[in-house]
């Protein structure tokens, strides 16, 4: 899945042992870059000391030989891993682009071209045909965009690289085994740079836990032109991740004059007439459908606010970006004919960058909001000092990184 959430599933890293006996002896050093530097010797040499991991795991000489043999070292997947990119666009921008005429306009025509698969697949899985269609759209613009990057060899560069080594070693694993199953050959497993594969950019992990042979062909073919397998898979992952049949992700709301905001946030369940008595409504005048929900700012208190259900959190599971979750979530309603996102401010406020939310985590944690870390991303604890700091300073406690609110504590 692209971003790469890489939110599936990771097995455990299958590793060489202590020697039998001597519990204050270490594994050797597995082969790897030198200064940071890979070279060509140096991973087929990893190669050579993955191999009996490999077999170890399952993985037969015959799949190794046929997997690896016009593997080399790219240098170029090395430099995608390690870009960290600075820009940072509003979640409505992201949408923009997300929900965009023309995406929608396709969409709609994939929904008529595949009508007889996508309520074959919704009747299997309970999960909207629509929501389906927005995922294969946002992730590779309706198989346009599927990938090229051969990913045995990306994901044995990224293995032997070791920035996240342990992961890309279990994927490359997981795609030994799809190999050895039979779904596809190493010259067809192609996709994106990190391993997100196919019509809706599986990772290799993902595709083990949740791909499925809807067509019967006797592969499960998430890589061809026809996005039968694909779609269903998507489906199923989602039926696994906890789709609620007949629900749906969330909707737009109004607070009130006046609304508590310290109950704002993911963590924060009520049942949908628990948020209706504190004065919430839908902002398109539907109705709200029974089960708990939490209320969410995406972009802070002064854009849209949204009433979300137990099924953002199972497209959560395929990436666990917020702005993906309603772009994929309000795709699917426009593509069911329900009406644009209402309250986007003009003059939205961007999030931080990485370097900016680091700034902050500092800045909040010296003033006794600790944010448990400064690792430049915000998650529950920094949302949570950023929150109580609001409060203290008479703000509206949104939780809402900003450049206005860095710039209060500088």
């Amino acid at each position: 899945m692209r971003n790469i959430l890489l939110t599936a599933s990771v097995l455990t890293l299958l590793g060489a042992c202590a020697s039998p006996g001597n519990v204050t002896s270490s594994p050797r050093p597995r082969p790897g870059p030198v200064n940071g530097v890979g070279t060509e010797a140096g991973m087929q040499a990893w190669i050579a000391d993955f191999r009996p991991r490999a077999e170890r795991a399952g993985i037969s000489p015959a799949t190794l030989n046929l997997a690896f043999a016009d593997v080399h070292y790219n240098a170029e997947v090395v430099s995608l891993d390690g870009r960290q990119s600075e820009f940072t666009k509003t979640v409505w921008q992201y949408l923009d682009g997300a929900v965009s005429a023309d995406r929608i306009a396709q969409g709609r025509a994939m929904l008529s071209r595949h009508a007889a698969t996508l309520n074959a697949i919704e009747a299997r899985y309970g999960v909207d045909k629509e929501i389906v269609v927005a995922i294969w759209g946002m992730e590779s613009n309706f198989g346009g965009n599927r990938g090229r990057t051969h990913l045995i060899e990306s994901l044995t560069t990224l293995a032997y690289h070791g920035r996240r080594a342990e992961f890309f070693e279990t994927q490359l694993l997981d795609a030994l085994k799809i190999v050895q199953a039979g779904d596809v050959t190493p010259a067809n497993m192609v996709g994106s740079w990190a391993g997100a594969m196919g019509h809706t950019q599986f990772m290799p992990s993902s595709f083990l836990e949740s791909a499925v042979d809807f067509n019967g062909d006797g592969r499960r073919d998430i890589w061809s032109d026809d996005p039968t397998d694909a779609l269903a898979s998507t489906a199923n992952y989602l039926a696994k991740a906890g789709w609620q049949r007949g629900g749906i992700w969330g909707m737009e709301v109004t607070l009130p004059p006046g609304f508590n905001y310290s109950g704002i946030g993911k963590g924060n369940r009520l049942s949908s007439s628990a948020w209706a008595a504190q004065g919430v409504r839908s902002a398109d005048g539907r109705a709200f459908p029974q089960g708990e929900a939490s209320i969410l700012l995406p972009g802070g208190a002064k854009g849209a606010a949204f009433l979300i259900f137990q099924n953002f959190r199972a497209i959560e599971r395929y990436n666990a970006a917020d702005s993906y979750v309603i772009g994929v979530g309000h795709l699917a309603d426009r593509l069911k004919g329900l009406g644009p996102i209402r309250n986007i401010p003009a003059n939205a406020e961007p999030p931080l960058s990485r370097s900016q939310t680091q700034e902050l985590q500092e800045r909040l944690t010296r003033r006794g909001y600790d944010t448990q870390g400064t690792d430049g991303r915000v998650g529950p604890n920094t949302v949570s000092a950023i929150t109580a700091y609001q409060r203290s300073a008479g703000l509206i406690p949104d939780g809402y990184a900003s450049a206005s609110l860095l710039a209060s504590l500088r």
